[in-house]
């Protein structure tokens, strides 16, 4: 499969960059044409994965990964000067599951593009559900499931809680929470797996699930009854 990225940049100079590396790793790259309407442009053309820059003409990226994240999963890297740890929180809260600063190296942008999109796209499991304490898991619609009432996750929060769920009243650590959401922790900010965990724990809070996440500091995550 030939993995289709869509850029959200309106510097020329950095999609032409963008654009020529991404083909050079065989990717297919598409950039937008009209800042106004990011989001039915993303729907037209079908991408894999989206690079999404903040400061864009008329509305800014959070706005517009607020938008997307509405009505798709698909996976979503920020591309931004702007390197306040507050930005990357907002933009992970939003629902980015990475943030680059610029100026980036372009060879390790596409590893971590290819990374995500390994991940996003070959994650398969045995089967559909997973239970505890009578929460149901769907893996597949990316759903916790309580009572009838149903909360989205994202894919990184449904990997996450499937290895919580095949792991009851277990530690498990970071290092094996970071294997399976990003392969590899070399390249992930510090805050990433909190920020993950925090936007997680508010999501469940609604359905009571909250209690069950007992975070054992500096070692990993427990699912406790």
């Amino acid at each position: 499969m030939r993995y289709k990225i869509f850029i959200v940049e309106d510097n020329q100079e950095i999609v032409s960059l963008l654009k020529k590396g991404l083909i050079s790793w065989g990717l297919s790259a598409v950039s937008c044409k009209d800042f106004n309407q990011v989001e039915e442009e993303i729907t037209m053309h079908s991408p894999h994965l989206v690079l999404m820059d903040i400061n864009l003409p008329y509305y800014n990226g959070f706005f517009w990964t607020q938008k997307i994240r509405q009505n798709s999963m698909i996976p979503i890297i920020f591309l931004s000067s702007r390197d306040e740890e507050s930005d990357m929180i907002l933009a992970m809260n939003f629902g980015a599951d990475d943030y680059i600063t610029k100026p980036f190296n372009i060879d390790l942008l596409i590893v971590k593009i290819n990374a995500l999109l390994r991940r996003e796209y070959s994650f398969s499991v045995e089967k559909k559900h997973s239970q505890f304490q009578g929460y149901t898991l769907n893996i597949i619609d990316n759903q916790l499931i309580y009572d009838s009432r149903e909360v989205v996750l994202s894919k990184n929060e449904t990997k996450l809680l499937y290895l919580l769920f095949t792991h009851p009243n277990q530690l498990v650590t970071r290092e094996d929470i970071m294997a399976t959401l990003w392969d590899n922790e070399m390249f992930v900010d510090k805050n990433t797996l909190a920020v993950t965990l925090t936007r997680l724990r508010n999501k469940v809070t609604e359905i009571g699930f909250s209690k069950y996440l007992q975070t054992v500091k500096g070692k990993g995550i427990k699912l406790s009854d």
